[in-house]
C-alpha cells in the first residue's frame, strides 16, 4: 500500500500523487497516468502493481487544477463526469497539466530512469510526454483516446514506446490505429482482441488474458529501457 504525497509544478501550483514503494532498492520508476476517473482504487492498484515488481510508482492527480479530490467509479453517471473534467484540464492554457507530469516525472527520477505509463485520458497523456517533456526513458500508452488524431499523430517521441489498442474499441477505431502504426513503425503497437479499458478489472470492458499478455510484454519493455 502507498500513501498520498504533496508535489509542486514549475508554476507552483501543488498537487497530490498517489505513491507506492518497492520492498528492495528500485530498479527504476514508473510514473502512472489516470483515466477520467481520477486516482482511483484502480489506478492505485495498478501502482502497487508495479511497486510489487520493483519500480517506484507515482501517480499524479491530473485533474486536481479543475478540480481536488476526484476518485470515480465506472457507472454512466460517473463516465459523463470523468469526460467533463478531462474537457476543463484539456482547455487549459498550455502546458496545463503536462507541468504536473513533468514534476511527477521530477520525482520519480529518485529511483532512478522514468517510464510513464497511462490509461484512456492517461493513454493520451503519456504519448504527449513521450514527445514532449523531459526525463522520460520510455513510455507505454494504453488506448490512448485522441491519441490517433491528426495533431497527435503528427507529433515524435524522444523515447522508445509501446502502445496498447483493442480492435473493439469504439473509442479508436482500427483505421487510425493503422494510421498510427504506419506514421510510427518504430512505436511497438500491439491490438488486442478486446474493448477500450481492457485492462482494468474494476469495468465490464476488463479482458483479462489481453490484459496479462499486455503487462507481460510492457514489463519486458521496461526491464529493457528503465532497469
Amino acid at each position: 500500500m502507498g500513501n498520498f504525497v504533496d508535489l509542486k509544478s514549475a508554476d507552483g501550483f501543488v498537487f497530490p500523487a498517489y505513491v507506492a514503494k518497492p520492498g528492495a532498492t528500485a530498479k527504476g520508476a514508473v510514473v502512472v497516468l489516470q483515466e477520467v476517473f481520477g486516482v482511483n482504487a484502480h489506478i492505485r492498484s495498478v501502482a502497487d502493481g508495479y511497486a510489487a515488481d520493483g519500480y517506484l510508482a507515482v501517480a499524479p492527480a491530473t485533474f486536481h487544477r479543475v478540480k481536488p479530490g476526484v476518485e470515480l467509479g465506472y457507472s454512466a453517471e460517473d463516465m459523463n463526469q470523468g469526460r467533463a473534467l478531462k474537457a476543463e484540464v484539456e482547455a487549459l492554457p498550455a502546458p496545463g497539466v503536462l507541468q504536473d507530469v513533468q514534476s511527477a516525472i521530477q520525482y520519480a527520477a529518485q529511483a532512478g530512469k522514468v517510464a510513464v505509463l497511462g490509461y484512456c485520458w492517461g493513454g493520451l497523456l503519456t504519448w504527449r510526454s513521450a514527445c514532449l517533456l523531459d526525463g522520460v526513458a520510455a513510455a507505454v500508452p494504453y488506448y490512448g483516446g485522441g491519441i490517433t488524431s491528426e495533431v497527435e499523430v503528427a507529433r515524435h517521441p524522444k523515447c522508445p514506446v509501446m502502445a496498447h489498442f483493442g480492435d473493439q474499441d469504439h473509442w479508436i477505431p482500427l483505421d487510425g490505429v493503422e494510421a498510427f502504426k504506419k506514421a510510427h513503425p518504430d512505436v511497438e503497437t500491439y491490438i488486442y482482441a478486446a474493448n477500450h479499458g481492457f485492462n482494468c478489472d474494476h469495468r465490464g470492458s476488463f479482458e483479462p488474458s489481453s490484459a496479462a499478455l499486455a503487462r507481460q510484454r510492457t514489463l519486458v519493455f521496461l526491464a529493457r529501457h528503465i532497469g
